[in-house]
């Protein structure tokens, strides 16, 4: 049993920071029909902000929170990680939703009455400049990531026959995720933004008609799903503590699977089709063969596509041709 719950420890983990690249797919879908496939470079760009960060300024983010507590290091180690990850993390999801807004305003904006096969090859060239522009500035080979969780230690539950260990790094990244998903909640079904955001997405011609400003309204949701994927950069770099100029693409391709699997375009149905891809991947892991761990996204794509392509809480929707 100790067991069982290991591995779906593991799978919510890895599906909340699935969730976060995803749900940048799905606002963008929603509101220009447009699959970002430079998604995942934004979340590559999001781990090495957190590593440089961390290598540069993470010493002295940690050293303030110290002082600030007024305790000891080793009294107030586990709220000094904690907190010093979320300052880390703040700055990734800052400096990759200036990069979200980059990348509409250059590439997609100019773009935007052309047919959606210019945007789609626009996206994909997009993403092979990041890929090897990264290689270039990073370097391509992978770099360790500074662990901000070191001194402490896993919470350990059970008997040697039973054991059930939890690492409290796998906390934060799920509680962090958690707590990003219902602010973006909160943000879109309870301010204006959100409401405009909905109107765009509705009939884009219909709310520039009006008096809402369409083009700001695309450049914040761009802003807020890149945001996000920055945050998912960073704890993937913290849980698996390696990053690479390479990294996005898998991870991107997976999330948007997610996304398909839960109802492209719908923001609760990526949030429950990350969390199902993620405990697969850990149950499959686990009581099945790793090595096609990597293959189960796209066969669940493959599937869901041939039963419910709409999602399982998409709607089927008409386009006039």
């Amino acid at each position: 049993m100790a067991e069982f719950i290991q591995y779906l420890i593991n799978g919510l983990s890895q599906g909340g920071t699935y969730a976060l690249i995803a749900l940048g797919y799905t606002m963008v879908f929603g509101i220009l029909q447009l699959i970002n496939f430079a998604h995942g470079e934004v979340y590559m760009l999001g781990a090495f902000t957190g590593l440089y960060t961390s290598k540069f300024a993470g010493a002295q983010i940690s050293e303030l929170f110290n002082r600030l507590l007024n305790g000891a290091p080793d009294q107030t180690s586990t709220l000094t990680a904690i907190l010093t990850s979320i300052v880390i993390v703040l700055i990734a999801m800052v400096v990759c939703a200036l990069v979200g807004l980059c990348v509409e305003r250059l590439a997609y904006r100019p773009l935007r009455s052309s047919p959606r096969i210019n945007l789609l090859i626009t996206a994909v060239g997009v993403s092979l400049f990041f890929q090897y522009s990264g290689q270039i500035v990073f370097g391509s080979d992978p770099k360790a990531y500074p662990d901000l969780f070191e001194n402490l230690e896993s919470w350990t539950f059970g008997t040697d026959e039973n054991l059930l260990v939890i690492n409290p790094l796998q906390v934060f990244v799920f509680v962090t995720a958690i707590v990003l998903m219902l602010i973006l909640r909160h943000i879109i079904f309870h301010t204006r933004l959100g409401r405009a955001m909905r109107a765009v997405s509705f009939n884009h011609d219909l709310a520039s008609l009006m008096g809402i400003p369409t083009d700001r309204v695309i450049a914040a949701t761009f802003m807020l799903g890149s945001a996000l994927a920055g945050a998912a950069g960073v704890m993937v770099g913290m849980t698996y503590p390696k990053v690479e100029p390479l990294m996005g693409s898998l991870p991107g391709l997976k999330a948007f699977c997610a996304a398909v699997l839960g109802g492209i375009g719908n923001v609760t149905g990526a949030v429950l089709g990350s969390f199902i891809l993620g405990l697969a991947e850990a149950l499959l892991s686990g009581y099945g063969t790793p090595t096609y761990k990597d293959a189960l996204a796209f066969a669940i794509l493959i599937l869901i596509l041939l039963v419910k392509p709409s999602g399982l809480l998409g709607v089927h929707r008409t386009e006039k041709v």
